[in-house]
């Protein structure tokens, strides 16, 4: 069991505390590293925000699921791909497109290991990995992961600075 599944809920709510700093205006510190995901709630039918760690690759952005196909934004992206996204101070329409290819998310978690190799290592410390593990030790990994590239719609694309 990932160390994320033994969270219990009420500190998940409190992991949301980026969303805070986005209405403040904290927008531009965060936003180096931090996204707003908004979904629509497969069963409410209501907006729901969600902030994720990303990455940006070839103009898309990844975020992957600290609880694999579990977390509520992940299965609100199964029932309806259409999402908006905040990146500091803007805003645009995407397609999200989920997998769980070991093999895709890999390569994701090579990247931010490669772009931020202390905060990412010590997050894979955490879910019993070595701080830099090899490639096989990632696929293993990824298996029970799951990760979001957000492509934006065409037109859509943000200048981020």
């Amino acid at each position: 069991m990932s160390i994320y599944e033994k969270l219990p809920l009420a500190l998940w709510r409190m992991m949301k505390f980026p969303r805070l700093l986005y209405k403040l205006g904290f927008h531009h510190f965060m936003g180096h590293m931090v996204l707003l995901l908004t979904t629509v709630g497969r069963k409410s039918g209501l907006k729901r925000v969600t902030p994720l760690q990303y990455e940006e690759i070839d103009g898309s952005y990844c975020v992957a699921s600290a609880r694999g196909p579990k977390a509520d934004w992940y299965r609100n992206i199964l029932a309806n791909p259409d999402v908006e996204v905040q990146i500091r101070s803007n805003r645009f329409h995407a397609i999200a497109e989920p997998t769980t290819d070991p093999s895709c998310i890999a390569d994701f978690l090579q990247i931010r290991l490669q772009r931020h190799p202390i905060l990412v290592g010590n997050m894979l410390r955490s879910e019993g990995l070595p701080k830099s593990p090899d490639r096989a030790q990632l696929e293993r990994f990824a298996e029970k992961s799951a990760m979001v590239v957000i492509r934006p719609i065409k037109g859509e694309t943000p200048a981020l600075t």
